[in-house]
């Protein structure tokens, strides 16, 4: 067995709720926690109703008023924070392996990267503590016009599963740096990760009761924490359905504000004037199988210049052929599974209805037959496709590309357009001119020029337009939206 490969059957889990500063074991296991890799039930969690997600928002909404975190000064919530990434960094093993068992994220991949990205997305939101305190206003000169910036209360955060540990940190992160309690809802099919980094908060000094998790599905306990009437804002990532939702059930209890990372379709336009046709084919290729597709911003939509077309998937279906499927706890895996079964069927379905179309498929287009146990799909290439079909319209959240050609520049960013999605775009051209111009047509919250993927610069929000989101994860921006601001104007005049 390899340095990072390890025994998914030796992990020590332990389920609940982290409430008040501990984790609450029970004895009620109502949620049964799959392993992808395998199918093989591993664990087991609670489903937090009403009442148990009352508890964990009383827990936090007296945390906010009497544990001192939001009134504190900000360079020490700062302090603490910065010490709850590094005891994430110092148990990178332990973290990544309950990271990586239970989801579809490699342990190569985990180990070097999750854990650490957490861990430092953390630390960019504490170092916001202090720099967001707000603006003194020209006014008349008897007055003194002041916009304070002070938190909302308590934060309600649902997280996916594709990223537990990254979408835990992108969520909860800004909220605690501006000074709010939280109350954190991971997914229920990777529910263990956050619950010992929940752990490491109160060993940093977190005080109990500020970063709370709550265990569940999420229409009962998603429902009964957006609902909530101490809930003062909510943060989510995931689907546009739930998005639609979780914003309806907001505005149904106490029009609490949202920010939601929602769902994409995003496209990946290339023009025959490209330097390395072979770096942009190994782009491409890593834009739509990392994580085995399940990523909001993978990019699925390929649109290339018809002169280079062939020669272009010729290079992308070999960068294909070179990943290795396999369990998320083996070193050697680079194609990690699907996260369930039902929605291996789902990608498949989909496929299946856009061939019945009049796709052609190229590549791929069905599991990976050598793997008898998990949810492997092999990465597949959709050709002959319109912009109706069923597989360019829809989000498949798999490792499925449709390819479409175009002659010029106008029709490649007409063709770039979704009815629907805009979350992120990609453009790779030698051509400055016409890649600022494809910046400012293309309705997307990023669009990336030669490169695909976000970078480490924190600094850079990231959120969709139209059905893909409201607001901004990452960014000043992310913490600026867990602040609300209050007016005050004071008058020198005696009175």
């Amino acid at each position: 067995m390899s340095v990072l490969s390890f025994d998914p059957n030796g992990i020590r889990l332990r389920g609940g709720h982290f409430i008040n500063g501990r984790l609450m074991d029970t004895d009620i296991a109502e949620i049964d926690v799959q392993r992808p890799s395998d199918h093989s039930s591993y664990g087991a969690i609670p489903e937090a109703g009403p009442s148990g997600v009352d508890r964990a928002v009383t827990a936090a909404k007296r945390a906010f008023h009497q544990s001192g975190w939001a009134t504190r000064p900000p360079r020490e919530r700062a302090r603490v924070m910065r010490r709850w990434a590094e005891l994430i960094d110092s148990n990178v093993g332990e973290l990544s392996r309950l990271e990586a068992v239970g989801s579809t994220r490699p342990i190569s991949e985990a180990a070097t990267w999750d854990i650490h990205f957490a861990a430092e997305g953390i630390r960019f939101f504490a170092e916001h503590a202090d720099k967001l305190g707000g603006d003194v206003v020209a006014t008349r000169s008897d007055n003194l016009g002041l916009i304070i910036s002070e938190p909302y209360g308590v934060v309600a955060a649902i997280a996916p599963w594709n990223f537990p540990l990254v979408m835990a940190s992108w969520k909860c992160g800004p909220a605690l740096a501006a000074g709010n309690a939280v109350v954190l809802k991971p997914s229920e099919l990777t529910p263990f990760s956050i619950l010992r980094a929940a752990e490491l908060a109160v060993e940093a000094g977190m005080p109990p009761g500020v970063f709370n998790v709550i265990s569940g599905s999420g229409h009962i306990t998603g429902g009964a924490l957006v609902r909530h009437p101490d809930i003062s804002k909510v943060t989510f990532t995931g689907s546009t359905q739930t998005g639609i939702a979780i914003m309806q059930a907001a505005a149904e209890s106490g029009l609490k504000p949202v920010t939601l990372e929602l769902g994409g379709k995003s496209p990946q336009i290339v023009f025959a004037d490209v330097r390395s046709i072979d770096r942009v084919a190994e782009t491409i290729a890593r834009a739509i199988t990392a994580n085995a597709g399940q990523v909001c911003v993978a990019g699925t939509r390929l649109i290339v210049e018809r002169s280079i077309e062939q020669h272009l998937l010729e290079l992308v279906i070999k960068k294909f052929d070179e990943l290795r499927p396999g369990a998320t706890w083996s070193q050697e895996t680079t194609l990690p599974p699907i996260v369930s079964a039902r929605q291996a069927a789902r990608i498949h379905r989909l496929v299946q209805e856009t061939v019945a179309e009049g796709a052609i498929v190229l590549t791929g287009g069905g599991p990976v037959a050598e793997m008898s146990r998990g949810s492997f799909y092999r990465p597949t290439i959709l050709t002959s496709v319109h912009t109706d079909m069923t597989a360019c319209r829809e989000e498949i959240f798999g490792p499925v590309l449709t390819v479409q050609a175009f002659d010029d520049e106008a029709e490649a960013l007409a063709l770039a357009e979704h009815p629907s999605y805009g979350l992120a775009a990609g453009v790779y051209t030698s051509d400055l001119n016409r890649a600022l111009r494809s910046v400012r047509t293309l309705e997307a919250g990023t669009v990336w020029i030669n490169r695909y993927g976000r970078s480490a610069d924190f600094m850079l929000p990231t959120g969709g337009f139209n059905s893909s989101g409201i607001g901004k994860d990452l960014g000043r921006q992310a913490v600026e939206a867990n602040l609300r601001l209050k007016t005050t104007l004071i008058d020198f005049a005696e009175a």
